[in-house]
């Protein structure tokens, strides 16, 4: 960890303020927009899910043009648009303005990680390679959790939450100050790729890669309905005593401990599946989300523990993440011919873009529903792991047979 170049560690630190803010939003946002905007669940999820369509057009022209204009300039474009949507989400109202400012904010993510993730493969190689990975990931959610944090402190405070995104807008600003003081271009000159066209169907001829899309979009569906669905069936489904739901105080307190676990786990569960193929450390992951999904409906059906049973849940879903994030970067890139690391790494985004535009209206859909329906549907997503494991054997052994040859 300690050989790892300088440039990481500045990118790490760039995401990591740019995390802060969006852990202002990310977790209010939806309770924000039905609760007190007066937005139904389903409108909610429809209009975070329609970023994932502006996102596909951002995710394939940053991976081609990552490969050809070079890194950082498409990372600096795509700061800058995911400031101008959160000041755009400071001023919704409507069901309309929401859906705007979600495709700019689509498009900016968009353009965001295969660029960002191709520095990071570009300065890094072998086991390293992980491990950079790793600790990105890692800055990703130091800042998310401080943000949700100092979010939760102002919303109990305040209860404005629109503040929340005019902060997030500027973290955003002050990323693109580190990215165009501080990040030098990493694209080699001798490895441009190829036209628009044919990088993405060289790579769309890759068995490996087409396996590894499929089971990547389930597991980001996945990640989506913690980060969206589940603050909103904490917060309405969630029987106790003395309320009808999780108050925001407590949504913020059991999110902020999510993260806690995750940066503790981080680099530990790293170092324990480092002997590990990258395809079984994503089997070990879907078992996790299986347990996970578990805790969650006997959180919304149980009597009794529900913040026992809603902190256990989110406990198993942090080490999930954990052995998913850093590993499917990995597994991308080792992947990914060199000239074609945007493309790949596009590819790999697409792949949230998609789950992303799956999980939120489906999540938001389930809730709108009876509350026994709303209690079964973690118990659905819980039924889909066993499928995840086959694809990801499938992987398996289209990577060694890859490799032997």
């Amino acid at each position: 960890m300690s050989k790892l170049p300088r440039q990481i560690w500045i990118l790490a630190l760039g995401r990591l303020l740019s995390e802060i803010g969006s852990g202002f939003t990310i977790f209010y946002a939806p309770i924000f927009f039905v609760q007190q905007v007066g937005l139904s669940a389903t409108s909610v999820g429809l209009a975070l899910g329609s970023a994932s369509i502006s996102g596909i057009a951002g995710r394939l022209i940053s991976g081609t043009y990552a490969d050809r204009w070079g890194r950082k300039p498409v990372l600096l474009l795509a700061t800058l648009v995911l400031a101008i949507a959160c000041f755009i989400f400071t001023i919704t109202n409507d069901f309309p303005t929401l859906i705007v400012g979600c495709l700019i904010q689509g498009f900016g993510l968009g353009l965001y990680w295969p660029a960002n993730e191709a520095i990071v493969a570009d300065l890094t190689t072998g086991e390293d390679r992980r491990f950079a990975y790793a600790i990105t990931r890692l800055a990703d959610n130091v800042g998310m959790g401080l943000g949700i944090i100092a979010g939760g402190f102002l919303i109990g405070s305040t209860g404005a939450y629109r503040y929340l995104f005019m902060i997030d807008g500027i973290s955003f600003c002050c990323f693109f100050i580190t990215i165009a003081l501080a990040i030098r271009e990493t694209l080699q000159p001798h490895k441009i790729a190829p036209q628009f066209i044919s990088g993405y169907s060289t790579a769309l001829r890759d068995r490996r890669l087409l396996v590894y899309v499929l089971v990547n979009i389930i597991l980001t569906v996945y990640i989506s309905q913690t980060q969206v669905t589940l603050p909103l069936y904490f917060s309405g489904f969630v029987s106790q005593s003395d309320a009808p739901g999780f108050n925001p105080q407590v949504i913020s307190t059991l999110f902020t401990g999510h993260l806690l676990i995750t940066i503790a786990c981080q680099l530990p569960i790293l170092k324990l599946l480092r002997r590990l193929n990258h395809a079984r450390s994503l089997m070990i992951s879907g078992g996790f989300w299986l347990l996970g999904f578990i805790c969650i409906t006997a959180t919304g059906t149980s009597n009794n523990y529900q913040l026992v049973w809603a902190s256990l849940g989110l406990g198993l879903f942090a080490v999930a993440i954990v052995a998913y994030t850093p590993t499917a970067s990995a597994l991308i890139a080792d992947l990914a011919p060199p000239s074609l690391r945007g493309v790949y790494t596009s590819i790999n985004s697409l792949c949230w873009a998609a789950g992303y535009a799956i999980g939120p209206p489906l999540g938001g859909w389930a809730l709108d529903q009876s509350p026994a329906f709303a209690h079964n549907f973690w118990l659905g997503l819980a039924a889909t792991v066993p499928i995840v494991w086959v694809i990801l054997w499938w992987l398996e052994r289209l990577v060694g047979i890859e490799d032997s040859e």
